[in-house]
C-alpha cells in the first residue's frame, strides 16, 4: 500500500480540519494500476508556512487555498515553479472564476475545487489528482527502467563485439608482419580462425534483429500450415557435419503428424537454436534426441543432449537475453547469447513455453510448446 502525504494551505483552521478529517487515514483502491492508496494530511496556516514545510520535504499532493495572509496561492504556485516543479497542485477558493482558473493552471495548477464543497466531492478531486500522480510516476520509473536497459544493452554488445574484433585485428597483424614464415598454408589457421569469429558476429547480428522484430510487434508473419517434422530435419541436416566430426548421433522421432499454423521461418528459428546448441554443448561421441509429438491443442519438441549439462541455478536463467554460461567447458564456445531467448519469445508468441531439466556432466532437455492454432492474440505483440 502507497501512503501519499497530502499538505492543505488554508488559514482557516475549521476547513483545514474539516479536509483534515475527510482525507488522514483515507484508504481507497487504484484498480487499474493494481495498486492501494492511503492518504495522510499534513496542515499550513499560511502560504510562507507551506513553503518552509515543502522546503524540508515535499508532499505528494497540495491543496493550496487562493485567498491567503501574505503571499497568496498564486504566489505560492510561482515559488513552487522553481522550488518543486513536480509537485502536483489542486487550487481551492471561495472566490472561483474562469480567470482565477486560468491564471493557476499556468502556473502549474493540475485542478481547480470551488469552495464550498462536499466531503465526496474533495475524495473525488483526490482520487483523480492521485492517479494521476501515479501515473506520472510510473511513466518516470519506465522511463529509468528504459535507460538502464538501453546502457546495459548496448555494453553487453560492446563486450560481445570487442573480443572477437580484438581476435581477428590480432591475426591481421600476424597476416601484415608475415609472422608466420613464407609459406602461404601458415596463414591457413588464423585465417580460418578469423572467418570463424566473422560468422559469431554474423549470428550476433541477426539474432538481433529478429529479437528486435519480435519485441517491436513490426515482424511480418506469413502464416501457413507447417510439418515440424521436415523442418527438423533440415535442422539436422545444418549440424550433420560437425556431429559426424565429433562422434555424435543425432536421432529424430516423430509420433505420426506434427504440424501447426505458424510462420515457416520462425519454426526454423526455435528447432535450429534448439538442435545446435544440443550438438555445440554436447560431448564428443555423445547423443542428442530429438522428439516431437501433437495434441489438439499443442505440438510439443523435446530436445535432449548427452552434453556438460547446467547447474539449478544456470538453469534458471538461462533464457535471458545475452545470457551465456561461462566456465571452463564452455568458454571455447562462440555464441551470441540471444538465441534461447529468442527461442522462448517465440513460444510465447503462439501461446506456449519453453524449460530446461539438466544435470551437470550428463546432459540437458529442452521442451517447447507451440499453439497448433497459431499466433496468440495477448502475445502477438510482445511488451
Amino acid at each position: 500500500m502507497d501512503t501519499l502525504r497530502i499538505l492543505i494551505v488554508d488559514d482557516e483552521a475549521g476547513m483545514r480540519a474539516a479536509v483534515a478529517r475527510a482525507l488522514d487515514g483515507f484508504v481507497y483502491a487504484v484498480p487499474d494500476m493494481e495498486a492501494e492508496v492511503r492518504l495522510a494530511v499534513d496542515q499550513a496556516g499560511s502560504g510562507e508556512e507551506a513553503l518552509a514545510m515543502i522546503a524540508a520535504g515535499a508532499p505528494d499532493l497540495l491543496l493550496l487555498d487562493h485567498k491567503l495572509p501574505g503571499i497568496s496561492g498564486l504566489d505560492v504556485l510561482a515559488a513552487l515553479a522553481e522550488q518543486a516543479p513536480d509537485l502536483l497542485t489542486v487550487m481551492i477558493t471561495a472566490y472561483a472564476s474562469l480567470e482565477t482558473a486560468v491564471v493557476a493552471t499556468k502556473r502549474g495548477a493540475y485542478d481547480f475545487l470551488a469552495k464550498p464543497f462536499t466531503p465526496e466531492e474533495l475524495r473525488t478531486t483526490v482520487r483523480k489528482a492521485t492517479r494521476h500522480l501515479l501515473l506520472q510516476r510510473q511513466a518516470r520509473r519506465l522511463a529509468l527502467e528504459k535507460r538502464q536497459i538501453r546502457f546495459q544493452f548496448i555494453s553487453v554488445l560492446v563486450h560481445e563485439l570487442k573480443a572477437p574484433l580484438a581476435a581477428i585485428e590480432g591475426y591481421l597483424n600476424l597476416l601484415e608482419d608475415h609472422a608466420l614464415g613464407d609459406s602461404i598454408a601458415a596463414y591457413d589457421g588464423p585465417v580460418g580462425r578469423s572467418k570463424l569469429r566473422v560468422d559469431g558476429m554474423r549470428k550476433l547480428i541477426m539474432d538481433l534483429l529478429d529479437l528486435t522484430r519480435l519485441e517491436s510487434g513490426q515482424k511480418q508473419r506469413d502464416l501457413a500450415t507447417v510439418d515440424v517434422g521436415l523442418v527438423a530435419r533440415k535442422a539436422i541436416e545444418t549440424v550433420a557435419a560437425e556431429a559426424a566430426a565429433r562422434g555424435i548421433t543425432v536421432d529424430l522421432a516423430c509420433e505420426g503428424e506434427v504440424t501447426l499454423a505458424a510462420d515457416p521461418g520462425e519454426v526454423e528459428i526455435v528447432l535450429n537454436n534448439l538442435v545446435t546448441n544440443a550438438v555445440k554443448y554436447n560431448r564428443d561421441g555423445g547423443s542428442v534426441a530429438v522428439r516431437l509429438a501433437a495434441d489438439d491443442e499443442l505440438v510439443t519438441i523435446t530436445v535432449a543432449d548427452t552434453g556438460i549439462g547446467l547447474a539449478p541455478d544456470e538453469a534458471a536463467r538461462l533464457f535471458g537475453e545475452f545470457v551465456r554460461i561461462k566456465n571452463e567447458k564452455t568458454r571455447s564456445i562462440l555464441g551470441s547469447g540471444l538465441g534461447l531467448s529468442i527461442v522462448k519469445r517465440l513460444a510465447q508468441v503462439y501461446g506456449g513455453d519453453v524449460g530446461v531439466t539438466s544435470e551437470p556432466d550428463v546432459g540437458s532437455t529442452f521442451t517447447v510448446t507451440l499453439g497448433r492454432a497459431g499466433v496468440a492474440q495477448e502475445t502477438a505483440v510482445l511488451p
